[in-house]
This record gives structure tokens, sequence and C-alpha cells, in this order.
């Protein structure tokens, strides 16, 4: 037998608790009983979310659904947004918006480097008919945080300007203040931060993004905002919903919330300042600048000579660790930590063990232990 580690940035471990409740038996979602589940679910996730003012809308379907109904719910084919890209789901943005017919703005930047809001300010005084600003807050995909708060500054100003935040990876990891930070659009995907499976995803849809809705003339069906406001109104939803992974949320909400936002952020921020000073002990180089470290994930530079992709390979096969490998031009050139959502201080000591002992095993010259006792000082607070 092996005890297995889930270390990846989503999807992320289930607490016992939301697993038990999604095992609960299956209820008929046009009753007074699911009704109630799911109002307790919206309310919870304004909470998550940070927000009075916007609505909150529940879809069947991963993060990537959310941002295609963003671009289908806010524009006209022919409009001009502006998408600031530094990582694989800036990219996918990129892709959405050109399948809907909409001209980018393309701000490209190395997978390294974080998104200049000055070059935002500058994108939309060159381009004053753009409709929205689209920036991925949390990049999975490179660990870099992005700052949406003094974006939201920039675009807040502009009336018919909407901004898209994808949060996916950010929501439950870091400062997220959707209503104080003027973000008319912020998603998140149930497998990431809300700690359960693959299939929910959720997004806020602010006053500003109503208006926007009213002009957009592109074709969505599925994913019309408004057939799921006007459903909500009447304490539903518009199609079946999976009953069982909304019941697993309304208990994954109870926990945050006795936890408090306040709380969590700072949990992760250990986390990640643990893995990220066990990895530099070991001698190695963390990915994201340091103005640009995001709470959710730890991506660091394979060393020279070590085999990246046998890193992630012997972690999962011999310790039953599971991290993740890069991404694209990064594949076998990176791995990647998770620590967002259900995790805690042994989880992270764990991981450091077994990539001790993988980068042993391939041959790689550093003081056994050193990661482990960096890590062990952060949650002693002796090195924070």
């Amino acid at each position: 037998m092996q005890k297995q580690y889930l270390m990846t940035p989503g999807p992320t471990p289930v607490p016992a608790e939301v697993l038990l409740a999604q095992a609960r038996p299956m209820i008929h979602h046009r009753t007074p009983d699911f009704s109630a589940i799911l109002m307790e679910a919206v309310a919870g996730l304004k909470v998550i979310f940070q927000t009075q003012a916007s609505d909150v809308l529940i879809f069947s379907c991963s993060g990537t659904g959310a941002m295609e109904s963003a671009f289908a719910n806010c524009f006209c084919a022919g409009d001009t947004v502006i998408v600031a890209r530094n990582g694989k789901f800036g990219d996918r943005m990129v892709q959405i918006a050109k399948v809907y017919g909409l001209s980018v703005v393309d701000l490209s930047y190395e997978w390294t480097e974080t998104v200049k809001p000055a070059d935002i300010e500058r994108a939309l005084a060159e381009n004053p008919a753009a409709r929205s600003v689209v920036v991925v807050q949390s990049e999975t995909s490179s660990g870099v945080l992005n700052d949406v708060e003094a974006i939201g500054a920039i675009v807040r100003e502009r009336h018919d300007c909407v901004f898209i935040v994808d949060s996916i990876t950010g929501i439950g990891a870091v400062p997220c203040k959707t209503d104080e930070w003027g973000l008319d659009v912020v998603m998140t995907g149930s497998q990431k931060g809300l700690m359960l499976p693959p299939g929910l995803a959720a997004l806020t849809v602010s006053p500003k993004a109503w208006k926007a809705y009213e002009r957009s003339t592109l074709p969505k069906y599925y994913f019309d905002w408004m057939k799921y406001k006007k459903n909500l109104e009447k304490e539903t939803t518009p199609f079946t919903p999976p009953v069982s992974l909304i019941i697993g949320l309304t208990e994954a909400i109870r926990m945050m919330l006795d936890e408090g936002i306040e709380n969590i952020i700072e949990r992760h921020s250990t986390l990640a300042e643990a893995t990220r000073r066990g990895c530099e002990a070991l001698g190695m180089k963390l990915f994201a600048p340091p103005e640009g470290r995001g709470s959710a994930v730890t991506p660091v530079w394979v060393p020279d000579g070590i085999d990246g992709k046998a890193i992630v390979k012997i972690m999962k096969n011999k310790y039953g660790v599971t991290i993740a490998g890069g991404q694209d031009d990064y594949a076998g050139r990176i791995f990647r930590v998770g620590h967002l959502g259900y995790f805690g201080p042994f989880d992270i000591i764990t991981t450091l063990a077994a990539l001790e002992m993988t980068l042993a095993e391939l041959g790689y010259d550093f003081e056994r232990g050193s990661g482990i006792k960096a890590a062990e000082a952060v949650f002693m607070g002796e090195d924070r």
C-alpha cells in the first residue's frame, strides 16, 4: 500500500467533510431542499469573492467555461479587448477572444514577468474604444501574481470598459477584493481553493458588466448569464445542476467561513513561503519573480543536469507525492508544487522530503534535510 499526496494546483485535495456531504442520498433539484442549499452556496460565494454589488453565478463546467461565458456575454463581434498574458491561461483568453471574432490588443509578456499596470494604461490610451481589459490574477502555469488591484483602479474610470479577471487559482489563496478593487467579472473553479472535485465554476457580474451584457450580440445559450440570474431570483437553476457538487460546495464554504477569509489568505502565504524557502535551501531557483509570487503554486527551475520529468515521475511512482510539471515551452524545465486549498504544514514537509529523496536518487548534490529544515523554520515563525 502507498499513501497518496496530491500536491498539484488543481485538482486539489478534497476534505473528508466535503466528500461525505457529496455522498448523501440524491435529492431532486426542483425542490425547496435544493433551493436552500443553492442559495446558501451563492451567499457564501459572495463573501469569498468579497462582493455585495455583484451577482454570483454558478455553472456546471470547468473554469474554462466561465472564461468563455465572459466573452460571450460582454461583447459584440469586432469589439476591441485588451488581453494581458504571461502564461498558459492568459494565452487561452486570447484564443477564446479570437474564436468570438473580437479584435485583440495582445499585451504579451514572458512567463517570468508580471503584467505592468502602466502598459494597461498606455494600451487604453491608444485604444479608447476598448470594451475590456482581461488579466489572469494568479497564473497557474507560472505562479506569477498580477496586480489586479492597481489595474482595477485604472479600468474602473472607463465606464464602457469592463475588467475581466481570471482568479481561478487566486480565489481562496490570495487577496481578491472584487468590489473594493473595481473588478467587474471574477471567476474561479471548484477544483482549486474551493476544495471540491472538478465540475463547477463560479463568477461575479458587476453592474457595469450587466450593462455590457445588454449591448452584447454574441451568440449564447447554455452560458447566457441572464438565464442564471432570473432563475436565481426564483432560487433555482436554468438547467440540471450537479446536485452533489453543490451540496459539497455548501459544506466547503462553511469550512472556509469558519476559518475566515483573512486566515485562509495568511495560511496560504505561510505555505507558499515555506515551500519557497525549502526549495531555495536545496540550491534551486524559483521561477516567478520576487515582486509577483502568488500563494497558490510554487514553480521551481529544474537544476542543471537533472531530468525534470523524472522528478515528477519518481515523486509520484516511488513516494506517492504528485506534483505538476511545467507546461508548453517549460515542460521538463520547471516543476510546480501546489498548495492551494486543503493544505497544511505537514503536506509541505512531506513534499519536500519526497523531493529531497528524489533529487538524491537523480544525483543532485545538496545537503540532505536542508529543505525540510528551512520549511520548519517558517512554520515555527523563525524565518518570516
